[in-house]
């Protein structure tokens, strides 16, 4: 029955295969990431009109006691600096 069921319904087999309808750990807001890791911001970037990706901007552990207590307009100004930037693309889980 369950060929039977992925024939009918394709969309279950990619839920069940990727599992992206999970947000783990449970009960989080990523929305509020400096809540779970230090020195992090969320910001959000617009790639093309109606398409919106967001993003954490995580300073070093270095940075860590002058990026505390900063805003937003801070760690923008932190990535236009001298220092390299790493970006890490966590895959298709859907959350960050």
């Amino acid at each position: 029955s369950v060929p039977f069921l992925i024939r009918l319904f394709p969309s279950v087999l990619t839920k069940f295969v990727y599992l992206n309808f999970l947000a783990f750990p449970f009960f989080v807001d990523f929305r509020r990431p400096e809540l779970l890791v230090n020195n992090t911001i969320s910001l959000y970037l617009t790639t093309e009109p109606g398409v919106t990706v967001g993003i954490w901007h995580t300073v070093p552990g270095s940075r860590a006691a002058e990026a505390r207590g900063k805003d937003q307009r801070w760690f923008e100004e932190a990535l236009a600096d001298a220092h390299p930037v790493i970006i890490y693309l966590h895959g298709n889980g859907g959350t960050r």
